[in-house]
């Protein structure tokens, strides 16, 4: 496959949704549910995976952009290295609320499309559920919520709140989307990377198990959450 200079050459990679199947009126790939709920025993960054504690370890991308850029230029050229592990969660391309819409949707649709390509070529996908500002988590623009388009319901995700719950404003869209999520998606189980605070989380604690793992740089401190 020639290497792409840029990750919106032709029109985002179409190659990565032949036989993909689409959720919605903006037809954003669809990630099954894995055939049956596991727990990883730890979520390592991308950039870390050299440093895996062991092949049961997910694989995510909860850090900036461009230490997972390769991977939107060239997605095919990483299948065997990310089959090595026994999870691998979705990209976790960007949402910023301040962003325009367009750019949001653009990258909802980047991380679904890699995510379902991965899961066709074999590779164990924890779909991974991220939301930016209301248009994207309630109906007030689009007819669907459009964050939740592509996870089937009832089954295992990943959400995060590393770097995303900073200040009241980051609190309040956090939890008012989290709501959202677990009215839409009804899922079982909620892996949740980076800290989980009581005044968000205590009173959805009755929806489903959450799963929570420290972020990496809290992890090989021995720390937690």
């Amino acid at each position: 496959m020639k290497k792409r200079k840029a990750n919106l050459d032709d029109g985002c990679n179409p190659e990565l949704v032949l036989g993909a199947e689409f959720d919605g009126i903006l037809e954003i790939p669809i990630i099954h549910a894995p055939k049956q709920i596991a727990i990883p025993d730890g979520i390592t960054p991308f950039s870390k995976r050299i440093n895996a504690l062991g092949t049961n370890e997910a694989i995510g991308h909860f850090e900036k952009d461009p230490s997972f850029a390769d991977i939107l230029i060239n997605p095919n050229s990483y299948i065997e290295d990310l089959s090595r592990f026994k999870y691998v969660i979705p990209i976790d391309a960007s949402l910023y609320r301040d962003a325009p819409l367009a750019v949001q949707v653009t990258n909802l649709y980047r991380s679904r499309a890699i995510g379902s390509y991965y899961q066709r070529k074999g590779i164990n996908i924890i779909p991974l559920v991220r939301w930016g500002n209301e248009f994207t988590y309630t109906t007030k623009y689009f007819p669907e919520k459009i964050a939740f388009l592509g996870v089937e319901k009832k089954s295992i995700i990943t959400i995060s709140t590393y770097g995303c719950i900073k200040s009241k404003e980051d609190k309040h869209h956090f939890s008012s989307g989290l709501y959202e999520m677990l009215k839409s998606l009804e899922p079982k189980v909620v892996l949740v990377y980076g800290s989980m605070p009581k005044q968000i989380f205590e009173s959805y604690l009755d929806y489903c198990t959450f799963i929570n793992y420290p972020d990496w740089i809290t992890r090989k401190r021995g720390g937690d959450n």
